[in-house]
C-alpha cells in the first residue's frame, strides 16, 4: 500500500483503556508521520505496553479511535496486522525448537510471502541483526540479546510501513542496543513510522524526533525532544577546580558577578576539589564556565550531575525533587 503524505501514518485519538475499573489509559492522543522515529517515554505502569497492543490490533480500545495509515483499526481486521510489524517486549514469542531460519520462514509464509521470498528476506534479515553465524542454531540456544536480535529480524521481514517496538534494547548490553537502534534508524529511513517505548529518557536524545510522556495512562507531555528538555527547570553539574581554589565562597562570587543570583555553586561533601554547578535555563554551560575562568578558577572537569533530559521526565511526572 502507497504511503500517503496527507494523513499521518499513526493518529490515535482519545484512546481509554479500562481494565477491570482501572484506567491503563486515559484519554492519550498521538500523531506519527511516515519516517518519524516517535518515543513512547514513561516509568513502568504507565500504560505503554497497552498502548502498543491496542495499536497492533491485540487489544480494543474501551474508548476512542486509531487510525493506520488511514484506516479505522477497528474495521481494519487481519488488514491492519499487515500494516504493521510488532518487536514486544518479550522473548517468548518463537518456536524455540526450530532454528532462527525455520523461525523467520514460518512467520514469512504466515504473513503470506511466497516460501522463495521469505527465505531470501530472512537470510538478509539475519544477516542485518548480526546472526549470519546463527541462522541454523535452534532458537533455545539464543541468548536473551539474540533472540532480541530475532525480534527485530522479524519484524524488518515483512518491511511494514509501521514499526511499533516496545523497549527492545532493555537488558541488552551497549554494543547490541546500539545496533537495534540503528536498524531502526535505516527503517525509518526507508519511510517506517516507528513508535519506540522505553522509560530509559537517556535512549531518546538524538534517536528520536518527537515523544509522548505517559504517566499513570496520562500523556503528560507530547512534542519535540527539544521542547521536553525545555521542562528541565535547572542543570547541575559536577565541576573538579584545582586544589586550594575552594572554598566555594570565590567561585561564587565570581558566578554572582557573571550570571546574577540564579546561578548557584556550591561544595561537595568529602571532596575539597569538588563543587556543583547549578543553572537555570537560558544560561549555557559555556558561558558559565568561561567567566569562572575568566575570573581566574582552573576548572579540571565538569560533568552532568543528572542530564537535562532526565530532569525533564521527572519535572513532569512529579517525581523530581
Amino acid at each position: 500500500m502507497p504511503l500517503s503524505t496527507s494523513v499521518p501514518a499513526i493518529e490515535v485519538q482519545g484512546v481509554s483503556r479500562d481494565f477491570e475499573g482501572k484506567l491503563a489509559l486515559d484519554d492519550v492522543s498521538l500523531r506519527v508521520g511516515s519516517g518519524e522515529i516517535h518515543a513512547l517515554l514513561g516509568p513502568n505502569g504507565a500504560g505503554k505496553t497497552t498502548l502498543i497492543r491496542i495499536l497492533s490490533g491485540l487489544t480494543a480500545p474501551t474508548s476512542g479511535t486509531i487510525r493506520v495509515l488511514g484506516i479505522d483499526g477497528a474495521k481494519a481486521g487481519r488488514n491492519l496486522q499487515r500494516l504493521i510489524a510488532l518487536i514486544p517486549s518479550g522473548d517468548r514469542t518463537f518456536y524455540l525448537r526450530l532454528s532462527g531460519l525455520e523461525n523467520l520462514l514460518f512467520f514469512g509464509r504466515l504473513y503470506g510471502l511466497t516460501f522463495r521470498t521469505a527465505a531470501a528476506r530472512a537470510r538478509m534479515a539475519l544477516n542485518s541483526v548480526g546472526l549470519a553465524d546463527a541462522v541454523d542454531l535452534q532458537t533455545a540456544r539464543y541468548s536473551h540479546g539474540m533472540q532480541k536480535r530475532l525480534a527485530v529480524a522479524r519484524a524488518l521481514l515483512i518491511q511494514a510501513p509501521v514499526l511499533l517496538v516496545d523497549e527492545p534494547t532493555h537488558n541488552l548490553d551497549p554494543e547490541g542496543a546500539e545496533r537495534v537502534r540503528g536498524l531502526i534508524r535505516e527503517a525509518a529511513g526507508s519511510g517506517a513510522a516507528v513508535v519506540w517505548t522505553t522509560q530509559r529518557v537517556d535512549e531518546i536524545r538524538g534517536f528520536a524526533e518527537t515523544v509522548t510522556l505517559l504517566h499513570r495512562g496520562k500523556v503528560r507531555f507530547s512534542g519535540t525532544v527539544t521542547q521536553l528538555l525545555a521542562h528541565a527547570a535547572r542543570r547541575t553539574y559536577l565541576l573538579r577546580v584545582r586544589n586550594g581554589q575552594v572554598p566555594s565562597s570565590g567561585l561564587q562570587a565570581a558566578l554572582t558577578a557573571a550570571l546574577g543570583d540564579e546561578g548557584t555553586i556550591t561544595t561537595t561533601s568529602g571532596d575539597p576539589d569538588g563543587c556543583v554547578l547549578s543553572l537555570p535555563e537560558g544560561v549555557t554551560l559555556g558561558e558559565a564556565l568561561a567567566r569562572l575562568m575568566a575570573a581566574g578558577f582552573q576548572i579540571l572537569a565538569c560533568r552532568d550531575e543528572r542530564p537535562a533530559i532526565e530532569q525533564a521526565f521527572l519535572q513532569l511526572t512529579g517525581e523530581g525533587s
